[in-house]
């Protein structure tokens, strides 16, 4: 079975590749890139599958448990838009026409200084090696320092400035997950490409566990009322346990009102925030959103489309150096 998978992907993406992909990079004067594109198709086509999952899977419990009715359809298909830049790989094309390069050459730089390369699915030869242990591994690894990066993004004020953004969804649905500022897109991505390097990722277990995260938190920010229940919600975070992180006063703010903070940082295993004191269980369904969004705290805008989404963003990262000068 796994096997056939793997064959049909790979003769879709080859089809895909030389019917569409193939014939732009030569029209564009990309020939010496046409390697690199055969595994931007790769992309392209997981990219498309998750679509697929999206809508004909997580859309199911969206429509039969929903949290609260859809009213705001402008801001969900604005949200659908991110959702298409991201899993179709452009904002992977961006980062690799700017930080690939830079990358590329540190650790050229590094090899021929005789730095080691790290394997970290070496540490217990004859374990760690075996193909679904190692992937697990690496899985822990990325959600620990995702956990962490998380918590950065809510506790200094110019990358709150960005993250915000993503918060600001006051109708989240399973469409949400990818509503960032392209800027944090790429602060994001190129950290954890950067730690695949560092620990030694191989490029196919890279490609899982962008999947497998991408998906389970496409889930998570589904307007479904799901909790997996008093042992599982302590195991996988669930819609229930990533709503309250958006929740409004709740996810993007502790201590004091309007400090920076919150609860449920975790992108897949809740473990982190019940080790860090993070962690809130409470079984409720609240409006997501930002404080300064609400018309008693001022209406801050954070703009009703992509491209006045992305310009506010901006304006609120450079006022946020302003405040601190």
């Amino acid at each position: 079975m796994i096997d056939w998978i793997s064959n049909t992907f790979d003769s879709l993406q080859l089809w895909l590749y030389e019917s569409i992909v193939q014939p732009v990079v030569f029209a564009l004067g990309f020939g010496n890139l046409l390697e690199d594109a055969f595994d931007a198709t790769g992309w392209l086509l997981l990219g498309l599958i998750q679509v697929a999952v999206i809508v004909l899977g997580i859309g199911i419990l969206e429509r039969r448990w929903p949290v609260e009715p859809i009213t705001d359809h402008a801001a969900v298909r604005t949200d659908v838009i991110y959702t298409l830049i991201h899993r179709l790989g452009l904002v992977r094309l961006l980062m690799f026409f700017s930080i690939e390069p830079l990358w590329d050459g540190i650790a050229a730089e590094l090899r021929m200084a005789g730095l080691p390369t790290w394997q970290l699915d070496g540490l217990w030869p004859g374990v760690t090696d075996i193909a679904w242990v190692s992937l697990l591994l690496y899985l822990v690894v990325f959600d620990f320092v995702g956990y962490w990066l998380h918590r950065a993004q809510h506790q200094f004020n110019w990358w709150w400035a960005l993250h915000s953004l993503h918060h600001s969804q006051r109708q989240m649905t399973m469409w949400s997950d990818n509503r960032n500022h392209l800027l944090d897109d790429v602060l994001l991505g190129t950290a954890l490409a950067l730690l695949a390097r560092l620990i030694g990722v191989e490029p196919g277990q890279f490609v899982a566990i962008t999947v497998i995260t991408q998906l389970h938190e496409s889930l998570q920010h589904a307007n479904a009322r799901i909790s997996f229940g008093r042992i599982g919600e302590k195991l996988l975070i669930s819609p229930r346990f990533h709503r309250l992180h958006h929740s409004i006063g709740i996810g993007h703010e502790s201590g004091g009102r309007g400090t920076l903070g919150g609860h449920n940082f975790g992108v897949l295993l809740p473990l982190w925030d019940l080790l860090f004191r993070t962690a809130s269980f409470e079984n409720r369904f609240d409006a997501t959103g930002v404080r300064d969004q609400l018309p008693e705290e001022g209406g801050r805008d954070y703009g009703t489309g992509f491209w006045r989404q992305q310009w506010l963003g901006l304006v609120r990262l450079f006022g946020s150096f302003r405040k601190t000068a």
